[in-house]
């Protein structure tokens, strides 16, 4: 089923590129449309250049398709610390324990982590990748996607710094950022070199 709805959205893409060329017209991009050019990296699924107009934390950002409309991006497959007022959760990142000193060094981190977010992403083009493998919205009808800035994983990117824990979900990349987070892990990189 999955190779059945890949091979139609790849001849649909074909005949949408054939259309636009003998129309002259170019198709609008929109949150839920099918991609405007060609997937990046190793995962092939919709995507989109964009720009981030707004870091509202470590993990979501706010965008704008080169058409103007906008959305929410939740980052796939990583969670950053909350950082007020919302309530951190020490349980949710294992080794660190849940007293007061874990928490302030989980909020800590939280802050962090939208501070190197919001220097790395804060109004830079960016290319938008949604994952086939993954649910395209979240609990909070956010879109689920990576970012890729100059062909580097961003997602991935927060996991090798030590700003960032794997959300536990289905995605393309799940093995690999697995991997990226037990190397920050091992070598006490980043939230995970908590010391009470």
């Amino acid at each position: 089923m999955q190779h059945r709805r890949r091979l139609i959205a790849v001849i649909a893409t074909i005949a949408v590129v054939a259309l636009t060329g003998c129309s002259g017209l170019a198709p609008l991009p929109t949150p839920d449309a099918e991609p405007t050019a060609a997937p990046v990296d190793t995962v092939a699924g919709p995507s989109w250049n964009v720009t981030v107009t707004h870091v509202v934390d470590g993990d979501t950002v706010d965008i704008r398709y080169e058409n103007g409309s906008t959305e929410t991006v939740r980052l796939l497959g990583v969670d950053t610390p909350e950082t007020p007022p919302n309530q951190v959760g020490p349980d949710e990142f294992e080794g660190i324990p849940d007293t007061d000193a874990g928490r302030d060094h989980l909020t800590m981190w939280g802050g962090r982590a939208t501070d190197f977010a919001e220097r790395e992403l804060a109004g830079q083009d960016v290319r938008l990748v949604v994952d086939p493998e993954a649910d395209r919205r979240g609990g909070y009808g956010r879109l689920l996607a990576y970012i890729y800035v100059d062909g580097e994983n961003f997602n991935k990117q927060l996991l090798a710094g030590g700003y960032a824990r794997l959300y536990d979900s289905p995605f393309t990349l799940r093995d690999e950022f697995a991997a990226t987070e037990a190397t920050a892990r091992e070598e006490g990189v980043g939230l995970w070199g908590f010391d009470e």
